[in-house]
């Protein structure tokens, strides 16, 4: 294990400063925006700006890759980044947030673009799946230490805006210091939602709901656990549990995937997904810890879904497009993300923070009705043909090369 992560080492500290900088802000902003009065609706379009941007990251990065290098290109978008987490708690307005998010979301994508087409490029066939299970292990870590950081200092105050500049700011250096030759170009995403569709509608419909109650989720989260007045440690423990709950959940439900039709464990995970969001509604009067215990079974059925739809979708996808068919998947994610807090934020303004929970169980039913619809109407594929399962975060295109179940046979045209 050691072998296979020393000369990885540099990158891996890049990307482990970047996420947990990203991981802070991701709490911390809404929080301070319901501090300051931020209607419900403001503070949905504070994420919604940041899946945009991160959905022309992801689409456009490859270009800036390709344009100015990889080095150049991680520096500029890691001072911008950091320059915006500062700026966040030097303007407190609902309009300027909302274009600083944007270019965050577009900076972070780009910026994992770079770290993970490196990280592919310096894989072998003999180390690539190691290199994916610490990749992911650190992904998961970091994004929760990152959320812990929030008990640091008030969020009212400067130091929290100022450390996750610092920590973005630090991703920089491993990386240039790096003596591992730069890769080669990173190759251009393309998109056609109607050849995803008829590869797989589950698939197709599934990532896109899973962005929708995602998004809400992570936009919102922080503001219900305010809402059930939570305090800093509260809240950071709360989407803590949501994101170790998740990591947990995806081995077993991988597992029972790969041994029987996939559809059937997205059905079962959606509904006890909602089953969690109905609890997590009524878990008010009933004291703190039952929304620990309802949001990780919520976090455990709910995050594990992407890398279901996932599996499922390259199970009928033809050899050799697992890169483009994921990257497209992850576009159709960032746009769902964009789309999710909208409602679930409205619907927050009707009803108080329960809200949040009555649209995602809502955007679960509908998946697992969906799902059922298609199992009677579509056979599985045969089991030789069903790819293992494997986690995945939902970061950049270029991570999917990473993956053992992409070739690794060089550049194709992507989706």
């Amino acid at each position: 294990m050691i072998a296979a992560v020393m000369p990885v080492a540099a990158l891996l500290l890049s990307a482990a400063f970047l996420l947990m900088g990203n991981g802070l802000q991701g709490t911390l902003l809404p929080v301070r925006a319901n501090i300051e009065g931020f209607a419900f609706p403001e503070i949905g379009l504070i994420s919604t700006a940041y899946y945009i941007g991160f959905g022309a990251g992801c689409y456009y990065g490859g270009r800036i890759v390709r344009r100015a290098g990889h080095i150049r290109t991680f520096a500029a978008m890691a001072s911008l980044a950091s320059a915006i987490a500062l700026i966040h708690a030097l303007i407190v307005t609902p309009e300027l947030w909302w274009l600083m998010r944007a270019v965050a979301g577009f900076c972070f994508a780009v910026l994992y673009v770079v770290v993970e087409s490196w990280l592919n490029e310096c894989a072998t066939n003999d180390n690539r799946g190691r290199i994916l299970s610490i990749y992911n292990v650190i992904n998961l870590t970091v994004i929760t230490v990152g959320q812990m950081m929030l008990t640091l200092a008030d969020p009212r105050a400067f130091p929290l805006f100022a450390l996750a500049s610092i920590l973005v700011s630090l991703a920089v250096v491993p990386l240039a210091m790096t003596t591992t030759s730069p890769p080669a170009p990173v190759e251009i995403v393309r998109i056609r939602l109607r050849y995803l569709y008829s590869l797989s509608p589950v698939g197709c419909v599934g990532v896109f709901i899973v962005g929708l109650v995602n998004g809400a989720f992570w936009a919102l989260a922080p503001v219900f656990a305010q809402g059930r007045s939570f305090d800093l440690t509260g809240i950071a423990l709360f989407m803590s549990t949501a994101v170790l709950a998740g990591a947990v959940g995806q081995w077993p439900l991988g597992r029972l995937s790969d041994l029987r039709d996939r559809r059937y464990v997205i059905v079962g995970a959606s509904t006890l997904a909602a089953v969690g969001g109905v609890a997590m509604v009524f878990s008010g009067g009933l004291g703190p810890w039952t929304g620990f215990v309802s949001v990780a079974v919520f976090g455990s059925m709910a995050l594990p879904i992407y890398s279901l739809c996932l599996a499922h979708m390259n199970d009928f996808a033809p050899k050799g497009e697992f890169v483009a068919t994921s990257s497209a998947m992850l576009l159709l994610y960032a746009a769902g993300a964009a789309l999710g807090p909208i409602p679930a934020s409205f619907l927050m303004g009707q009803v108080g923070p329960q809200g949040l929970f009555t649209a995602t169980a809502l955007g679960h039913a509908a998946l697992a009705a969906f799902t059922l619809m298609r199992i009677y109407r579509r056979t599985a594929p045969a089991m030789e043909r069903k790819e293992p399962f494997i986690t995945v975060p939902r970061t950049s295109p270029t991570f999917y090369a990473l993956d053992p179940r992409s070739d690794a046979a060089g550049p194709e045209e992507l989706i």
